[in-house]
C-alpha cells in the first residue's frame, strides 16, 4: 500500500511538471505562427474592406489558432479537422439560418448542434467550426448576405491562409512536426526540399 501511494505521488509530481514547464521555444513558435496566420488575414481584410467591416477576419479562426498553433499534435488540430470542420460548419449554419432566418435562438442552436454531429459523423471534429456555424446565423448583416459564399470566403480562404502558414511555421524546427500523421508530414518534407 505505501509503495502504491509513493508511486502515484511520483506520478503525480511528474504530470505536474510537465504541465507547468515553460519551454520558452514553443511560446515563440505558437506565437510566431498565430501572429502570421491572423495577421495576414486581418491584413487582407483591411486592405478590402473598411475598419467596421471585419469580414474574412471571424472569431472562430482565433480559436483555431490556438489549436493549430499551441497545441499541433491533438487530433482537433489536423488539417482534416481544421478545413473539414469549418465547412461542414459553415455550410450547416448558413443552410439553417436559411430555413430559419426569423427565430435566431432556433437557428443558432440547431446549427450548431447539427454541427456537432456532422463533424463527428466525417471525423472532421474542430471545436472552432460550432463558432463558424455559429456566426452564419449571428454575424452582421453582411456576412449574413453571403450566404453560401460564406463557405469561400471567409471560411475556406482564411482556413487555408491558417493552414498554410501553420505548415510553414510548424515545420521551420526539428522539434515541431505538424501534421501529426507522419505520411502527411514526409509528403511535406520531401515538397520542401
Amino acid at each position: 500500500m505505501r509503495q502504491r501511494i509513493k508511486r502515484h505521488a511520483r506520478i503525480t509530481r511528474y504530470i505536474f511538471y510537465k504541465e507547468t514547464l515553460v519551454d520558452f521555444r514553443e511560446h515563440f513558435w505558437t506565437f510566431l505562427g498565430s501572429f502570421i496566420g491572423i495577421g495576414i488575414i486581418g491584413l487582407l481584410n483591411s486592405l478590402r474592406f473598411s475598419s467596421v467591416d471585419n469580414l474574412f477576419l471571424i472569431g472562430s479562426f482565433g480559436a483555431s489558432s490556438v489549436l493549430i498553433y499551441g497545441i499541433i499534435n491533438s487530433p482537433l488540430a489536423q488539417p482534416r479537422n481544421l478545413v473539414g470542420g469549418h465547412l461542414v460548419c459553415a455550410f450547416v449554419g448558413v443552410t439553417v439560418h436559411r430555413l430559419i432566418p426569423q427565430e435566431v435562438w432556433l437557428s443558432s442552436a440547431l446549427s450548431v448542434s447539427l454541427s456537432i454531429v456532422l463533424m463527428q459523423i466525417t471525423k472532421t471534429l474542430h471545436p472552432p467550426g460550432g463558432a463558424t456555424a455559429l456566426i452564419a446565423n449571428i454575424g452582421s448583416e453582411k456576412i449574413k448576405n453571403l450566404g453560401y459564399l460564406y463557405l469561400i470566403n471567409p471560411v475556406l480562404s482564411g482556413v487555408l491562409i491558417l493552414l498554410s502558414v501553420a505548415l510553414i511555421v510548424n515545420n521551420s524546427t526539428s522539434h515541431r512536426n505538424y501534421p501529426a500523421n507522419k505520411n502527411w508530414y514526409q509528403i511535406w518534407r520531401r515538397y520542401k526540399r
